[in-house]
């Protein structure tokens, strides 16, 4: 279970998150949608605690992630946009040292890495640098590294940028099968992506939670329109 109760960042004058509450449970895929500037990505690096907020509190599984950060991340796996690969490594090198610092007993280590290069077929370059990589291959080993542990929380920003459509399937595929007994963010502009994984849909804009809703009836509010259309009708109501 996460809780998110009243949070808020503020930098300087402007609230990049302004008093957002919402809980997820186990068995959700949830979408944070939003315009570029809504506060997404900062809403999911303060659930991840990679920042502070300025007021407010996330809770993991009932552990507050300001006070107990190590403990809740240990249940969470992380995929910022931009990653957070080093270069200079092998895609090998880079998975096992992720394990390690996530303190994977070693007698399950090789195993989990195997899993993670298989599902995201990785096993033609696991010798390779990453700086070689094209940025579709390096998404995936992003996506592989956050997986090691088997967290009950996986937050993806913009998961799917630099694959290619047959990833995009796979990448599918293994939401829905990882998503039966975990919880599930993702931020995305796909709204194709929306529509394939998404149990719930939070409307961000202007730091403000603006909707709670599902695919269905947030096209429901708009008959007539297409998700997309819905979307940026009803953020635009809030600025």
């Amino acid at each position: 279970m996460i809780v998110v109760k009243n949070l808020c960042k503020n930098y300087g004058n402007k609230k990049a998150v302004d008093n957002v509450n919402f809980g997820l449970s186990k068995g959700e895929v949830v979408s944070l949608l939003g315009p570029n500037g809504a506060g997404k990505t900062t809403l999911m690096r303060m659930i991840t605690g990679y920042i502070s907020p300025t007021s407010g509190s996330v809770s993991i599984f009932g552990k507050d992630i300001g006070e107990q950060r190590i403990e809740c991340l240990s249940q969470i796996g992380y995929v910022p946009e931009n990653g957070f690969l080093y270069f200079d490594m092998s895609v090998m090198d880079f998975l096992k040292f992720c394990g390690e610092i996530r303190n994977i007993p070693k007698q399950n280590l090789w195993q989990n890495i195997k899993h993670a290069i298989e599902i995201f077929e990785l096993e033609d370059v696991v010798e390779q640098k990453i700086e070689n990589l094209s940025k579709g291959y390096k998404r995936r080993v992003g996506l592989a590294s956050a997986i090691l542990h088997n967290p009950d929380i996986l937050i993806l920003d913009e998961p799917t940028e630099g694959l290619d459509p047959n990833q995009k399937v796979k990448f599918r595929e293994f939401i829905r099968n990882y998503s039966k007994e975990k919880i599930i963010i993702i931020s995305t502009h796909i709204m194709e992506e929306v529509e394939a994984l998404a149990d719930r849909v939070i409307l961000i804009n202007s730091g403000k939670l603006v909707k709670d809703t599902s695919p269905e009836e947030l096209k429901h509010l708009f008959p007539e329109n297409d998700i997309k259309t819905a979307f940026y009708k009803i953020t635009n109501e809030v600025k």
